[in-house]
């Protein structure tokens, strides 16, 4: 089935086709009429979207299954090239998402066994009622900005997930999400709630096949962080240069929790991209850390949003970009320390690699301090790659690009730091391929 285009109907007709329940429907349908009365944001690149020529559901051929074996041949071989089964060793569980539906789920038995829920969306909405209805769209509103709503009213796919009080994970888990089709949009909703005393790392990949026309990809993530407990979300994603990327990411973090966002921006045509942490709890910590590589007819427009609530929290947005060929990479952040946040500090540093004349990079930063005791720090640099170090590097016998390439590596080092082995040599790759 195929769903062009967006009206009453066609919402209908995609709750339809998941069985979906009266209640379910209702909130689709509410969130398109919001979608409808909404603008497009007023800050940030510009975007020219044709809503109507989106595809906003397509089915797959394959039925959800925990066994590569069943998906179809063709999806497979296309899986198989990105390397997307090998990476299930080094995992505790993994989903894989093709155009609009979860076609691969699998998790280890001892998880199991420890009640933990790794699932699909849909799945948790049939089978997971109390939870849905607890945490879902609770943190992340429809009426927050049109593409929130677009999700809300054509959400399909993502990830949910349930650690148990006193629980935690060895291994990540993971979610890949492949568009692989002309005028595709791509609108899954990942929910993740890790309870008292648990930690989870969750890892999600990105990528696309290139078209002359547009695709977009408006995705909403919500976290909870229970109270003692610790979420490391790390993304690296490589949409191809006709993506409109445009998510909406906000984790909850309660007394003495800890939130990390490890956000990785390679791809896209234009990104616009905001991890947020609202630190409720008492002590509670946030931190993000971004990369944003923007090249030829690139646009990445990233950063962070920090919002204190509770005493005695901290957070941390640590960003780089790197602009190159006539690219633009923008930061901008927000970090608001409320009046109850006493005693509370924040670090901000932004720094940005310039590798041309025709590429640019500014930063928006918004910084709000609400009481006396509190604190925020601001740094940022914009450079070009230093004449010295090019000579200095290229006198040891090393050709320039190489030079460059070494450089920029360097510069990337506090973001690899934070990701497991496997998914920095990942990213090494994509570095050099996009210098």
């Amino acid at each position: 089935m195929i769903v062009k285009g967006l009206n009453e109907e066609k919402v209908e007709q995609i709750s339809k086709q998941k069985g979906e329940d009266k209640k379910t429907l209702e909130y689709r349908l509410k969130c398109y009429k919001k979608f409808k009365e909404l603008d497009l944001p007023s800050f940030g690149p510009s975007l020219s979207i044709d809503f109507d020529s989106i595809v906003y559901y397509k089915s797959s051929d394959d039925n959800l299954t925990d066994d590569w074996g069943k998906i179809n041949l063709k999806t497979k071989k296309e899986l198989d090239s990105l390397g997307v089964p090998q990476s299930e060793e080094y995992l505790d569980g993994i989903g894989v998402q093709y155009q609009s539906e979860v076609i691969y789920h699998n998790m280890l038995k001892e998880l199991e066994d420890k009640n933990v829920i790794f699932t699909s969306i849909e799945n948790a909405f049939k089978n997971h009622r109390d939870l849905i209805d607890k945490y879902f769209s609770k943190i992340v509103k429809p009426e927050e900005n049109k593409f929130t709503a677009l999700n809300g009213a054509v959400f399909s796919g993502g990830s949910f997930i349930y650690v148990p009080k006193n629980t935690k994970l060895d291994r990540p888990l993971q979610s890949y999400f492949r568009i692989s089709s002309k005028d595709l949009g791509q609108f899954e909703r990942t929910l993740i709630i890790v309870d008292d005393n648990s930690s989870l790392h969750y890892v999600e990949g990105c990528t696309a096949k290139n078209y002359s026309s547009s695709n977009l990809h408006a995705a909403v993530v919500e976290i909870y962080v229970g109270k003692n407990s610790t979420c490391r979300y790390s993304t690296i994603q490589n949409w191809a240069t006709n993506v409109y990327n445009l998510v909406t990411k906000r984790a909850l973090v309660e007394k003495n929790g800890t939130m990390e966002w490890i956000d990785g921006n390679i791809g896209s045509y234009k990104t616009m991209k905001y991890p947020c942490c609202v630190l409720k709890g008492d002590n509670s910590k946030g931190t993000c850390i971004t990369i944003s590589v923007a090249r030829t007819n690139q646009y990445q427009d990233s950063g962070a949003r920090m919002i204190h609530i509770g005493k005695n929290t901290t957070s941390n947005i640590v960003s780089k970009s790197i602009a190159s060929n006539g690219g633009k990479s923008d930061f901008r952040s927000l970090v608001d320390i409320r009046k109850s946040a006493t005693n509370s500090e924040s670090m901000v540093k932004c720094d940005t690699l310039i590798l041309d004349k025709e590429s640019s990079s500014d930063t928006y930063p918004t910084n709000r301090v609400g009481n006396k005791s509190s604190n925020i720090e601001h740094e940022a640099t914009v450079s070009k790659i230093s004449e010295e170090k090019l000579f200095y590097l290229m006198s040891r016998g090393i050709p320039k690009e190489k030079a460059i390439e070494m450089i920029v590596l360097g510069f990337t080092d506090k973001f690899k730091q934070e990701l497991p082995m496997e998914y920095a040599v990942e990213l090494n790759q994509l570095l050099k391929q996009n210098l």
